[in-house]
Order: C-alpha cells, then structure tokens, then sequence
C-alpha cells in the first residue's frame, strides 16, 4: 500500500526529539494504520527500522519468556533478524504487541535500563487494553491514532488545492459557493468510504470509476467488520462477545432513532445498562465506538452531572458505519429520500470524529427536557455549545436557550451552510467540511 500522510508524523517527531523519551505505544483500533505510521515514520527518521511482527512470527514470542533483560533481548533479536541494531539511532518496533504480553512487560525495562534506545509498538487494543500482563504504567509514552480525518482524506485522494485552501481558511475567510458545494460532495465520498487507511487506498486507485470504486470499498469494509467479529470471540468470554455483538450491531439503529440516547432494552431483548456496561466499556477501550455522555447541565465540569446509564454511542469509522447499517453507498451519494431519515445520524457521527481527532477528549451533549445540544466542549474553561444539522435550514431553538441559559460566548452550528462567523450575533456556522478546525 502506498504510503497515505498521517497528521500523526508530527507527533512522532517530537517524541523522538525528547530528551526524557520512553518507549511509545501507538494505540488505535484495528486497521486504523498504526503498523504502516511506524514503519513509514521508521524508514524516513532512522538510520535503520526493525521490525518484529508477533502475529506474523509468533516464535518472536519465545524471546520474552525468560528474563526481560533489555541487553539480552536486544542481543537475541539480533541473532534472529541477523541484523546490527544501533541503539543510538536505530529505531524498533514491536508490532501487533498484543500477541505477546510479556513484549509489552519489557518496556519497562528497556524505559529503565537501555533509555537511549528508540523504541515503537503497535497493537489492537482489543488485545492490549485486555492483556493480563503487567502493564508498563508510567514507563511508556501512549499516542491515539484514529481513522483518517477528512483533511487525511483530502490528501490520500490527490485533493491537495483544496486541502491546503482548507488549511488557511481563518474567521473572516469567505469561501466562493463553488469551492463550498465541491467540499460537500466530497463530504458525501468520505461518509461512504471512511477513514481505515486500506479502505481508502483501494478507493484513491479506482475514484475515477465510482461506482466500482464504491462496490470495492464496500466489500472490504463486510470484511473488515467480519474480523471485528472474530476478535470479539478471541478476546472475550462467550457470554460477553454475544453482549459485544450485540451492541455493537444495534449502533446505527440507535442512532437512526430521533433521540439517540442508548436504549439498553433496543439492543438486546430484556437488556439493561447493568447487563451491557461491560460490553460498552470493553467496545470504548478497544477503540471501536466514541461514547458520549448526556449531561443535563452546560456547567464544568460536564462529568459532574451525567449518569453512568445516560450516554449516545457513535461508531468510530462512518464507512463502517454504513456497512454495519446495510446501507448502499448509492443511497448515500445520491442522497436517496430512503436515506433522509438516517443523513443527520451520519453528520453527528462525522462531527463526533472529527471533533476527537483535535485532542482526544471526550465529548459530551446536553439534554433538558426537549431541548438538546449535539456536543459540549471545554475550551480554555469556556464552554461550547454544538449543534448539527444535517442540512442547510433547520430552527435553532435548542442553541439558543442554552447559550442564554448558561451565557456561551458563542453558538456554533454545523450543517451544509457556508462558512460565516458573525460576531454581531455571536453566531459561527461552520460547514461539516471544518468540523475538524473548531475552534477557529
């Protein structure tokens, strides 16, 4: 696969200038890209990369039966790779980790005893998060990587003028309708093909024949929630992976509901939030679902004033989403009227990622009464209300007795409406296609 651009190199960079750096964790749910962020980051910063795949070479895993001394590993990794490691600048990586625990125990003491050696893993976190060995806490550097945001998108499918408009785009930028309706017909492509890095790799090679294009994507994405399926029973007990699945599968049909508050009873006849907390936690731990809490107050902090059994759950990929909701890509870029009912589901769960990606907080909403507010953020101890629409018009009722109630500095809408912040009203309206920008 070719190499797709990461935000995430930044990130890497700095870690590896740090004069205090311990072994990192790239954490992220399966097929997010974790492996080729390593290895292509690996390939251009270091002298040399090592990589040990302990999925692909379980036998890598006798390594770390004995003794974790790091000399004594780094000696037998080289006679089994018949290789030099430098360990002033090369760089390692320990990839699908959770295939061997112990591998995981030894960062502690490469963090300890061998510091000036660089050192990367990548894992599922269905298994990592689950692992029964002793985790390394306070010993390694943890870095999320999500799905591919949609400026990520931009980027993988040669869109790159528009990315780099995208990217210079400030408070008093008026955006020409042109460019505006061109962006939320790419908006509709990345609904249908997401963020998993192989997904997109195999729509960049055939956009120029979309509905092939779309028929492959879809097709990969059956695959990929297959395996997803798979690993619940791998790393979970029988009666919890039923509990998984099921919460798992009734994801877009709570959020097709008009209010998307999780209804325990809805995913598993007779279920109640006591018998599917596990299954929420172990799904949210293994990166695959974005849980956002309800909130009946816009004071801080929010976590104050929810309810462990008040909550919405969003998918963590929108491709995979419409796969898991049976949904044809057709009906989705063509925007079907059979689709209308499930559009502002999708555009919540777009603004969900996108909104995570900028620094990985948890997101929240507020419900009182009749009145709701898709998402509530902290910035600089302020709070932000957020509300979605899936469309151009829409009241704003909602908005506005919480911005009057507890005094915003502003209202934010996201919808298919142009750019514009006016600061008269303290109104900002930002296309789905800056989600990922707020605040600006």
């Amino acid at each position: 696969m070719e190499a797709i651009h990461r935000n995430i190199y930044d990130t890497l960079l700095s870690w590896q200038a740090s004069p205090s750096r311990k072994p990192l964790i790239l954490r992220g749910a399966r097929q997010v890209g974790k492996s080729h962020a390593l290895t292509n980051f690996g390939k251009q910063n270091f002298a040399a990369c090592h990589m040990l795949n302990f999925q692909e070479n379980p036998e890598l895993g006798s390594l770390f039966d004995g003794p974790l001394s790091p000399k004594s590993l780094i000696e037998s990794i080289e006679i089994l790779l018949d290789c030099s490691i430098d360990l002033q600048n090369d760089l390692v990586i320990f990839d699908e980790i959770q295939d061997c625990p112990r591998a995981l125990t030894s960062l502690k003491y490469f963090c300890e005893k061998m510091p000036e050696l660089a050192i990367c893993c990548a894992g599922s976190l269905l298994g990592v998060v689950h692992s029964k060995e002793p985790f390394p806490v306070g010993k390694a550097t943890f870095v999320d990587l999500y799905p591919l945001s949609f400026e990520e998108f931009l980027g993988a499918i040669g869109e790159t003028r528009l990315l780099a408009y995208l990217q210079k785009v400030e408070p008093q930028t008026r955006i020409p309708e042109a460019i505006h309706n061109n962006l939320l017909g790419l908006i509709k492509e990345y609904f249908i093909v997401g963020g998993l890095p192989e997904v997109v790799d195999i729509y960049r090679q055939q956009r120029s024949h979309r509905r092939e294009a779309f028929e492959q994507v879809r097709k990969l994405q059956l695959d990929l929630l297959d395996a997803y399926v798979r690993d619940f029973a791998k790393y979970a007990d029988n009666i919890r992976s039923g509990r998984i699945l099921a919460v798992f599968s009734a994801i877009p049909a709570q959020l097709a509901r008009e209010n998307k508050k999780f209804i325990a009873s809805k995913a598993m006849p007779g279920g109640r939030y006591s018998n599917l907390q596990s299954a929420i936690d172990w799904l949210e731990g293994a990166g695959l679902i974005i849980k956002v809490p309800i909130t009946n107050s816009g004071e801080l902090p929010f976590s104050a004033f929810t309810k462990e059994n008040r909550f919405k759950l969003y998918f963590f990929d929108t491709g995979l989403l419409g796969a898991l909701a049976q949904l044809s890509p057709a009906a989705l870029y063509m925007e079907s009227e059979l689709f209308s009912t499930f559009k502002g589901a999708f555009c919540e769960n777009f603004v969900a990622q996108e909104l995570r990606q900028i620094d990985g907080k948890t997101l929240y909403c507020w419900m009182s009464n009749t009145a709701e507010i898709e998402f509530m953020v902290e910035r600089e101890g302020q709070v932000l209300p957020i509300e979605v629409k899936s469309g151009k018009s829409g009241k704003l009722k909602s908005l506005n007795v919480f911005a009057q109630k507890y005094g915003s500095p502003y209202r934010t809408r996201i919808s298919a409406c142009n750019f514009k912040i006016d600061q008269q009203s303290a109104m900002h309206n930002y296309p789905l296609y800056l989600s990922g920008r707020f605040p600006l």
